[in-house]
């Protein structure tokens, strides 16, 4: 690249190239707009692979880019733009002066249980940030690790990373992550989820403090794999008091690993509580639209009635009960004036309760809209009609974390049902029994496409909505729930469906 060529769109200078690989290329730069030091990602486009190969390659720069933006964490590098310049797309994303936690244990060595511990709380902490906005980051090694020179740690390369409901970009057959790190499930070719990014997390732990992967290491990847796929890992002989922990994080089935809102809490307690921890909400953006689901010749069906502004009618409801308190007021003095006594408080309160009037309305959900078939689509799972107690306190306690819950399990149905019966909570029961994966798969497994809208907190721990199904006979229905929502391991789930 010539002299006169190292600027980038108009605007990023390329100053000094800091690493490369075969995906490209990465450059300390500078923003000449806003005068900051940037690094900038050249993607390499695959050579003679054809368009569909350079299409996939365009693809997941968009992607990482899209999700990066989705997770804003102190202990995640930043993606601030993604331009296209020379036929290929760069990433403009924030610069750490730092080094990757595989090139310090190449030049240093394993580092002390000590020394690994607060760069397990800070990666564990990001980690919990991803799950919780619903992303796996599917390539958590040593080398995607950067070591601040202040002691900062942060997460980078989320090119391989998918949001809950994305579309794999991945072609069939090929692995995803780098091998010495995968999960024992994804190295069977099974997908990847949040428990395989703990076990990755562990793997990589494992690396820090013993200098080699819990299952060593092979020149030939395909050994490797099969060496993982079967779970037998090496026990660690250098890992002191984060052992026990390690040992969870590296079991075979993923069902037995810890969330990774409880490893973080495990860490935390071995650190002491020293490291501090960023605790911030999802970002708001614009969620991807729905494809549009084919109109099947049915009868019109009437209309749910529009959504109430909760705000106004609050506003109007305070007013009323401003104004009734001012009435009753005003009627005691008199009747007391008349009567010769004086009134109390106590003698007010049975009078009218200001909280109630000032309460709003309780909601009722909109009436399920049934179209005209000659054979009814079949029923969603139901689900006891006592819920399940609500947390009393929850990691993941904002409204709008319930909401992106409900909105990430149908994104990913009815494309990836394993992973929508994974987003349930334990406690899910149909017809007052446990909900089977089998009878899970038999529902979705009849339903073509499904859409959602109306997504709104309903209440405590409860989100309402409004789902439209198309079945593969070419029925539609629309249905309106309300779901409870419980806190399983710092990740909402939904407990039952009204």
């Amino acid at each position: 690249m010539t002299e006169e060529s190292r600027q980038i769109a108009g605007r990023y200078q390329l100053v000094e190239l800091i690493g490369s690989g075969a995906m490209g290329m990465v450059w300390r730069g500078e923003d000449k707009i806003l005068g900051r030091v940037v690094a900038v990602k050249e993607l390499l486009m695959p050579m003679n692979q054809g368009e569909e190969k350079v299409a996939e390659a365009k693809s997941r720069a968009m992607r990482e880019a899209r999700i990066a933006a989705r997770l804003q964490h102190p202990n995640a590098i930043s993606v601030f733009n993604v331009v296209e310049y020379e036929d290929r797309p760069w990433l403009i994303m924030e610069y750490l002066p730092s080094r990757s936690l595989s090139a310090k244990l190449h030049d240093d060595g394993p580092l002390t249980v000590d020394e690994v511990i607060p760069i397990a709380v800070q990666l564990a902490g990001v980690l919990t940030a991803a799950h919780r906005a619903g992303i796996v980051h599917r390539d958590v090694k040593p080398g995607n690790v950067l070591l601040g020179e202040d002691g900062t740690v942060k997460v980078t390369d989320f090119g391989i990373s998918r949001a809950v409901g994305d579309v794999t970009l991945t072609a069939t057959g090929e692995i995803s992550g780098t091998p010495a790190f995968l999960a024992p499930e994804v190295a069977r070719g099974e997908e990847a989820m949040f428990a395989s990014d703990v076990f990755a997390l562990g793997a990589t732990l494992y690396m820090a403090v013993e200098g080699a992967p819990p299952f060593g290491t092979a020149d030939n990847a395909i050994a490797l794999l099969y060496r993982v796929s079967s779970g037998s890992i090496t026990p660690p002989k250098q890992a002191g008091k984060l052992e026990p922990l390690l040992l969870k994080l590296l079991e075979l089935k993923p069902e037995d690993r810890p969330s990774m809102a409880e490893v973080l809490t495990e860490l935390r307690e071995l650190d002491g509580g020293v490291t501090p921890v960023a605790s911030v909400p999802i970002p708001l953006t614009v969620p991807a639209p729905l494809p549009a689901a084919p109109a099947p010749a049915v009868a019109p069906t009437t209309p749910a009635p529009a959504p109430v502004d909760r705000r106004r009618r609050s506003m109007v409801l305070a007013g009323v009960g401003a104004v009734l308190v001012v009435v009753v007021v005003v009627v005691i003095v008199l009747v007391n004036r008349n009567s010769g006594t004086t009134p109390t408080a106590g003698g007010a309160s049975p009078v009218v309760n200001s909280s109630s009037a000032n309460s709003p309305a309780p909601t009722t959900n909109p009436p399920t809209t049934p179209t005209t078939p000659t054979t009814p689509p079949p029923s969603k799972p139901s689900l006891p009609s006592t819920p399940p107690s609500s947390p009393s306190s929850s990691s993941v306690s904002s409204p709008q974390d319930m909401v992106a819950a409900v909105q990430n399990y149908f994104n990913v149905l009815p494309g990836n049902i394993d992973q929508g019966y994974s987003l349930l909570a334990k406690s899910f029961e149909s017809h007052g029994s446990t909900q089977s994966i089998a009878s899970y798969k038999s529902f979705w497994g009849g339903i073509a496409s499904v859409s959602v809208s109306d997504v709104k907190q309903a209440g405590q721990n409860q989100v309402s909505a409004v789902v439209h199904y198309v079945k593969k006979s070419g029925l539609t229905s629309t249905e309106a729930h309300t779901y409870t929502m419980v806190d399983e391991g710092g990740v909402w789930k939904i407990a039952r469906e009204g």
